[in-house]
């Protein structure tokens, strides 16, 4: 088995075991992190509902001026500002945060501070 799929199934696995205990509602929707290789992903999701609430990535359109020369840290403050501001203007004050299975460092821990500076709380 080739060294990626091994680290992606170790992921995956740590995911399901998070994913057991860590549940969006209503009133605390679940703020979920998705981190490629080029890309950081976020998503606030209701999972009582399977619906997304708010949403912000590194390719989204108004993201896309924002981002482009700056590093992939930074990219990620980014994001997780805007998630955040776009959490808010939906009325989501309290969220549950969801790492994916990824370590709590680098680009993964810049967007849940940013997401708290902005106004987020978990």
């Amino acid at each position: 088995m080739a060294k990626r799929l091994k680290k992606r199934l170790a992921r995956e696995k740590r995911h399901a075991r998070v994913r057991k205990t860590v549940f969006g509602t209503p009133e605390r929707p679940r703020l979920n992190v998705y981190r490629s290789l080029d890309n950081i992903f976020a998503q606030v999701i209701d999972d009582t509902k399977g619906v997304t609430l708010a949403s912000a990535s590194s390719i989204d359109r108004s993201a896309k001026e924002l981002v482009a020369g700056k590093t992939k840290t930074e990219q990620a403050k980014i994001v997780g500002k805007l998630v955040a501001e776009r959490a808010l203007e939906a009325g989501i004050t309290k969220v549950v945060f969801d790492r994916g299975g990824f370590k709590y460092q680098g680009r993964v821990q810049a967007l849940a501070d940013a997401s708290r500076e902005a106004g987020l709380k978990f």
